[in-house]
């Protein structure tokens, strides 16, 4: 594989570290950084329809080097992975992405950081309920890890199912011959 300069990084639930892993290879690759949440997630948690996320989106995939952090296969299905070089796949055990999540979630409510377009993670809609970030995470891991090896095999994917991969495919992307891969 040569070096990619197109990638998305999807995850197979919240808190795997698509954003800090996307940051590092944009930044290190020199290519632009497309954080979904942040075009997904407008004002007050308003989220953008389908058609306007795919009409923002079109011209920055159009560039020539871009890393794309996130997942919203339901909303625009394989529009983002059939434009990448790889795709990235975070696949972490529970055990590591589930306390990831907790703490992040935990500490972005009690400082009140400000998230995509003024918004904001509250401690009930992160951690309780049926509809909170935490449940959503567990409601949602298994069928993707379940799903995804069919939907995703026509396209060149690294999945990555342990934090030392994760830090070896960093690695190699950046320098030393090929990247790893983990197998589907």
């Amino acid at each position: 594989m040569n070096r990619p300069r197109r990638i998305a990084v999807i995850s197979t639930t919240c808190g795997c570290g698509k954003t800090t892993l996307g940051e590092a290879l944009a930044d290190r690759l020199g290519a632009r950084f497309i954080e979904l949440d942040a075009l997904v997630q407008g004002p007050g948690w308003t989220e953008t329809p389908d058609d306007a996320l795919r009409a923002t989106l079109l011209p920055l995939l159009a560039e020539p080097a871009w890393v794309v952090d996130g997942n919203y296969r339901n909303k625009l299905g394989d529009f983002v992975v059939s434009r990448a070089d790889v795709v990235v796949w975070l696949d972490l055990p529970v055990w590591v992405w589930l306390p990831r999540l907790i703490r992040r979630s935990l500490v972005r409510a009690v400082r009140r950081e400000v998230l995509w377009n003024g918004n904001r993670e509250s401690l009930k809609g992160a951690l309780w309920g049926r509809d909170s970030l935490v449940a959503y995470a567990l409601r949602h891991a298994g069928p993707r890890r379940a799903a995804w090896p069919t939907e995703l095999a026509r396209y060149p994917v690294v999945r990555l199912t342990s934090t030392r991969q994760v830090d070896r495919f960093l690695r190699g992307v950046l320098g030393h011959g090929r990247p790893q891969r983990g197998g589907l």
